[in-house]
């Protein structure tokens, strides 16, 4: 890694130690030096041999003059009392920095440095601060809409106690609106809110909360762009602002897939540094009439009877999922319909090539090429013009327990790993998952891979397609067979001796992020990075260490200012 020059560097004090202190334009450094004080000083020696710390520039989240910050504490009624070191050296300032923690879990630390005089005080705040305004994609105003019924209803309190105060030290102003019914926020957005004033929209809550955010911004998008929404082939406009998500939900498997932890610091703190992360967003249609947007899963079958039947039990809070899933599993329904889809190509992988999507993936970076969209483009004209021309389309006609859909990995606590492993967030693809019809037994098994690490695609009732659009048609019988009858129903007919009996079929419901669409015929298309998160990607573990040499900055490099 090339080496930088140091742009400030003086000997402080910490903690009753005397430090070197050292500042890049990648990081700020410190470490013990030699030193002899008096005890009654309050200076101990330390060794050389001492460790070092480095913070990465980026890291950073503020820099204050410690006196303003133990005002703030005075308010709030836990201020510390004075050391001897604060009496010795009053002049002194407080970094606050991420800290890595458990894994993909950060917290916000501080770390205080004395000094000799009130004027070097505030070099350092100058300097620290002079580097921070460097980061333009800092938002500096937000909109936040708090939702205060999901979940176990503690997103007043999350917000107050655990993310407000870091806005706050980071100087960020935010307009919170705490919403009072469903599609509160989504409805504000779409028509009310004055978007101009803000640098991005922060929702606290569940998957839900997310969803009714990302339907106002988006809409109101097009709306001020003039594009239809109800056109499936309409090219939709990407959103300008960012969104940040505070989980405070059920599951919050979008963050989870995004930052790879549900904890709201972690997600304050991403959004704080500004960081950005393209998403996908498929837009489902019926016929000519826009439903809705999807950025996680799209669930046929046993996912819509699951959510169908949970949506009677709202009584019981969280727990109405694992009931409704123990008797949507028994009731072990299937599907009779027909799948089409456009097959995704030109290198954008697999959903078995076990290639993660994680910070800074190199799938996700790749932008489709204008070549790519015009081939898209001609094969929804051909599908559209003519049923019987198919250009690059494939269609599968079965008996079906699940079709799911997912845009990304839909990882959550309960599965590490997701429904799709390899999906990714920002390619233009989303994986089609079949299920065929098959025994509870092996259904069963293919639910339990969810939570390993076992393929859950390792099945010959199985089926994935990486794929950009899909259309799915149910199909309905008027007579099935004794045979269909007895298998979908777990009885036999009374009537054992006629061939077929009357049962009126009926088709299952789609969920869509965890709502449930009116229609079961559908068209499914996505759109490519049509949002961007406050988030970076799961990282994985060798990036959350330090890059940079810890013992780099001291070398002997030319220095824009000394102390």
């Amino acid at each position: 890694m090339e080496k930088q020059p140091r742009l400030f560097s003086s000997n402080l004090f910490q903690e009753y130690r005397q430090v070197e202190v050292v500042l890049n334009r990648c990081v700020l450094a410190w470490k013990e030096t030699d030193t002899s004080r008096t005890p009654n000083c309050g200076i101990i020696s330390i060794p050389e041999t001492a460790d070092s710390h480095v913070v990465q520039v980026c890291d950073i989240v503020a820099i204050c003059n410690t006196k303003d910050d133990d005002q703030d504490n005075v308010e709030t009624r836990r201020g510390p009392k004075k050391s001897k070191l604060d009496q010795l050296y009053p002049h002194s300032f407080t970094v606050s920095y991420i800290r890595r923690t458990r894994r993909h879990q950060w917290c916000c630390s501080d770390v205080t440095f004395h000094c000799t005089s009130q004027g070097l005080c505030e070099q350092w705040i100058h300097v620290i601060n002079e580097q921070l305004s460097l980061f333009t994609n800092r938002p500096k105003r937000l909109l936040v809409y708090i939702n205060p019924y999901g979940g176990k209803q503690l997103g007043n309190r999350i917000y107050e106690q655990k993310v407000a105060p870091l806005f706050r030290r980071a100087c960020i102003s935010s307009n919170v609106i705490v919403t009072e019914r469903a599609n509160h926020a989504r409805d504000h957005l779409r028509t009310e809110a004055d978007l101009d004033k803000y640098d991005g929209v922060v929702c606290v809550g569940g998957d839900g909360m997310f969803s009714e955010i990302l339907h106002g911004l988006v809409t109101r998008t097009q709306i001020d762009n003039g594009v239809d929404q109800n056109q499936p082939d309409a090219e939709l406009v990407p959103c300008s602002l960012h969104i940040g998500i505070i989980p405070a939900g059920s599951t919050d498997c979008i963050c989870f897939a995004t930052v790879g932890s549900n904890d709201p610091v972690t997600s304050a703190l991403h959004i704080i540094v500004g960081d950005s992360h393209p998403m996908d967003v498929c837009s489902v249609h019926h016929g000519d009439v826009f439903l809705r947007y999807s950025v996680s899963l799209l669930g046929y079958g046993f996912y819509g009877d699951l959510l169908t039947d949970s949506e009677r039990k709202r009584w019981l809070g969280p727990a109405r999922y694992d009931l409704s899933g123990v008797k949507t599993f028994l009731d072990h329904n299937y599907y009779e319909g027909t799948v089409s889809f456009l097959p995704a190509e030109n290198n954008v992988g697999t959903p078995r090539d076990k290639l993660l999507c994680r910070s800074g993936c190199c799938v996700c970076q790749r932008k489709p090429s204008s070549k790519d969209n015009k081939q898209w483009k001609m094969s929804e004209e051909l599908e559209t013009s003519d049923k019987d021309i198919s250009y690059g389309w494939n269609a599968i006609n079965g008996k079906f327990i699940a079709i799911n859909a997912a845009n990304m990995s839909c990882a959550c606590p309960r599965s590490p790993k997701g429904l799709s492993p390899s999906a990714h967030l920002a390619d233009g693809t989303m994986d089609l998952i079949l299920v065929r019809k098959c025994s509870r037994l092996n259904f069963l098994r293919h639910l339990l891979r969810h939570t390993n690490k076992d393929d859950q695609f390792d099945h010959s009732f199985v089926e994935v397609h990486r794929v950009r659009k899909f259309h799915f048609q149910p199909q309905h019988h008027d007579l099935v067979s004794l045979e269909d009858l007895s298998e979908k129903t777990g009885f036999n007919p009374l009537c054992s001796l006629q061939t077929a009996c009357n049962y009126s079929t009926t088709h299952s419901s789609w969920t869509c992020d965890g709502e449930i669409l009116p229609h079961a015929a559908i068209q499914v298309s996505v759109q490519c990075q049509l949002i961007r998160l406050f988030a970076r990607g799961i990282e994985e573990e060798q990036q959350q260490r330090m890059f940079e040499d810890p013992f780099a900055a001291w070398t002997p490099e030319p220095s824009l200012y000394l102390s």
